[in-house]
């Protein structure tokens, strides 16, 4: 069946496409007789051999990537493409298609479609195609693990053999009298590079032995020397490199100026990671000027070490500022570590406390586990969630009495059982469950339902107790939203900068955490006012003191 949504391309525009075997059928309707082409390209965006060329006289590629069906229907050409089998080495399959007579202007309905097996998933319409006797009309290239397919239209006066040799094909010219032949020339603008979203310097492709700069839409004015890889000369300006007496290569003269522009684009950086965050298009930008003047990107992260550290710490300070850490600020912190190349133990410090954050929350919001109960009678339809040694405290006139046993929660009931007690509550006789020294304490509609329980991961259980009892009361929150704990996140950003983005106590910048200076159980409220930043440490030590 064909898909309702199949994408209609544009020159220039591309999708993305299944990474299985799919067929592309070029159809027109006039009487032209068309060949359908195909090359296989390496990475730097030429054929490896000859035999990386798919046409009539060689139809079938070695690695079995690439056929071309040489008993097409009527005004159609054809040819399979098996992602699965092309090689690793391979980058981009380009599809084409050349006349012997006529020229593609002269065609009438001419349209490249892309298939799998449930139907269409791209379609280019080439309209509007230039007076050329070889046409390009699309590529497939990797991109993130996976395939797309761009539309291209781009034409060759000069037939097939302009096609195939603008892709390093070599092409056995026949003897002729009179002058050379000049190189064909392009009909339309060049397609744009792998990765188009990128702005980045490539080939020209007017001209390889130099490189032009693609702003991230279109191909610009702006070349530069292209330096090959070993040789003598400064991969920047192209100035040769003078030889050190004791044996290597001094460093370029252009290197001041490029310490000067880094010594800028620092505090730039620093002024966006410390406002705009990598969320929006600055962070690509600020990358994108240091590949235009060609400085490794590796540069510019390092010099933001410090100020990296000081981005995630406030990512995961915003985050906790509500006990809840949700899938986007785990991803926000996952993004940032990645982006400027953070490490070390404190990192990973910060990581841990973030995953389990996240582990409680998901606990807390009602995903919760399935366990196994040895030896326990189930009601019908009940399931467990938790089942786990610990110890029950209670209350008596003599003293308190703890007694060693297995603590058991279900979507039903939370029960305990120890040598000589066996006690279960019904999750709707359950008022609140809470850590509260370091023990887990469920509170019930009467006082003498109550208890007390000593755990080795009183945080972990009292996250699983906390949504069991959310789903038995139907009170499971939806995807994103928060209880009416959340800080606002003006509120966070205001009380951050108010307090410098460290312990007021203290002075200092790591494991930050925000805290009710009149705490909510006593009825403080949620404000700029009534919240301050204080480390783990001193958060710990101020308790529920006001």
């Amino acid at each position: 069946m064909e898909r309702s949504t199949t994408p209609e391309l544009s020159r220039g525009a591309h999708t993305e496409v299944p990474g299985s075997l799919l067929a592309v059928v070029i159809s027109w309707r006039s009487e032209h007789a068309m060949d359908a082409v195909a090359l296989l390209l390496g990475p730097g965006g030429l054929v490896r051999t000859d035999r990386d060329l798919v046409f009539f006289n060689a139809p079938r590629h070695l690695s079995q990537a690439v056929t071309l069906d040489q008993q097409p229907e009527p005004h159609t050409a054809r040819l399979s493409v098996s992602l699965p089998r092309t090689e690793p080495a391979v980058h981009r399959i380009v599809i084409g298609g050349a006349l012997d007579e006529g020229t593609f202007a002269e065609m009438s309905g001419l349209t490249l479609e892309v298939l799998d097996a449930s139907g269409p998933v791209a379609r280019f319409a080439a309209i509007g195609a230039e007076p050329v006797r070889a046409l390009m009309f699309g590529e497939f290239y990797r991109r993130d693990g996976g395939w797309r397919f761009r539309a291209v239209g781009q034409g060759w006066a000069s037939g097939l053999a302009g096609l195939v040799t603008e892709f390093g094909v070599a092409v056995a010219e026949p003897e002729r009298r009179g002058p050379e032949l000049t190189r064909p020339q392009r009909v339309l603008p060049p397609p744009p590079p792998p990765a188009p979203e990128r702005a980045d310097w490539h080939p020209d492709p007017d001209d390889r032995t130099r490189l032009r700069w693609w702003d991230g839409t279109e191909w610009t004015a702006e070349t530069a020397v292209h330096v090959p890889a070993g040789s003598r000369r400064c991969p920047r300006c192209g100035a040769e490199l003078r030889r050190k007496i004791l044996g290597g290569l001094a460093p370029c003269r252009c290197e001041q100026r490029v310490a000067e522009y880094l010594a800028q684009w620092q505090v730039r950086a620093r002024r966006l990671l410390a406002t705009e965050g990598l969320d929006g298009t600055g962070w690509d930008e600020l990358l994108a000027a240091l590949r235009y003047r060609r400085i490794e990107e590796h540069r510019g992260r390092e010099l933001l070490r410090e100020s990296g550290i000081a981005h995630v710490e406030r990512l995961v300070t915003f985050a906790f500022a509500d006990g809840e850490v949700l899938d986007d600020e785990l991803a926000a912190f996952e993004h940032a570590v990645t982006e400027l190349r953070l490490g070390g133990p404190l990192v990973d410090d910060l990581r841990r406390r973030m995953q389990r954050g996240h582990t409680l929350s998901r606990l807390r919001g009602g995903e919760l586990p399935l366990v196994r109960a040895k030896g326990l009678h189930l009601d019908p339809e009940e399931a467990v969630h938790l089942d786990l040694p610990a110890i029950h405290q209670r209350m008596l006139a003599r003293g308190p009495r703890r007694t060693e046993g297995r603590l058991i929660a279900s979507n039903r009931k939370l029960r305990f059982t120890g040598h000589g007690i066996g006690t279960e509550l019904p999750w709707a006789r359950v008022v609140s469950v809470r850590v509260e020294g370091g023990d887990v304490v469920v509170a019930a509609t009467s006082a003498r339902g109550g208890a007390t329980f000593t755990v080795a991961d009183p945080e972990y259980v009292a996250a699983v107790l906390e949504g069991a009892l959310r789903v038995a009361k139907r009170l499971v929150l939806s995807p994103g939203q928060r209880d009416s704990r959340s800080v606002p996140q003006e509120v966070k950003a205001a009380v951050w900068q108010r307090d410098g983005g460290r312990c007021v106590e203290c002075g200092d910048g790591h494991y930050l955490e925000f805290d009710h200076i009149i705490p909510i159980s006593r009825g403080g409220a949620t404000s700029a006012a009534n919240l301050q930043i204080l480390c783990r440490g001193c958060n710990r030590a101020k308790g529920a003191r006001i």
